[in-house]
């Protein structure tokens, strides 16, 4: 299953973004300057994202959370070399449902081995929570099961999941540990790939 993005805030300039604060020490001075009541579930939201993008990196993880087009180009660029191309979920046409389920897989396409995956964060801005990790990429073609409708969805493979925690969804689903095996998941119709050229 995939789902259209809504309608989703877009990236400040650079020059704007560098003006805002974006730390969970300055959560009172980043509320004041976007007009948010503290107690709010809009607060609420912006300070999980907050914790999402301090969060300690796994070993060998690179990660920054961009709030500027610029800086999300300037971290992938920094991770991947000049010569990058962007990824994306793209859609034969614009389907009618906001939802669509696939059962039909036509091919798989490997894009790389060297990643830089941005997720989309919840924030009254465009901010993606960009990371570097042991990752493979694939672009999987696949078909619509009323409608016909085409996609070529983004899926990763998690190749080293040693220091993910043991509770994690994906090994009781798959009933394995951490480290054995790699864990593979279709990406979010809104997230983002960088690869080398």
């Amino acid at each position: 299953m995939l789902t259209k993005p809504s309608n989703e805030p877009t990236f400040l300039p650079d020059t704007v973004a560098k003006t805002i604060p974006f730390s969970s020490s300055k959560l009172p001075e980043i509320l004041s300057r976007l007009n948010i009541e503290a107690k709010s579930t809009d607060a609420e939201t912006i300070k999980q994202t907050l914790d999402i993008c301090e969060s300690p990196a796994l070993n060998g993880e690179r990660q920054y959370c961009a709030s500027s087009l610029e800086s999300l180009v300037k971290f992938s660029i920094s991770q991947l070399g000049k010569n990058i191309r962007l990824v994306s979920t793209e859609f034969e046409k614009e389907p009618q449902k906001n939802e669509v389920h696939y059962n039909s897989v036509e091919g798989v396409k490997k894009i790389g081995d060297k990643v830089v995956v941005c997720h989309k964060l919840s924030y009254p801005y465009a901010v993606f929570y960009c990371h570097k990790i042991d990752t493979r990429a694939y672009i999987v073609s696949l078909v619509g099961t009323s409608d016909g409708i085409k996609a070529k969805a983004l899926a990763v493979c998690h190749t080293n999941t040693t220091e993910w925690n043991a509770e994690h969804v994906a090994f009781k689903v798959l009933n394995v540990m951490p480290g054995t095996v790699p864990i593979c998941h279709f990406l979010p119709t809104d997230t983002l790939i960088w690869v080398p050229n």
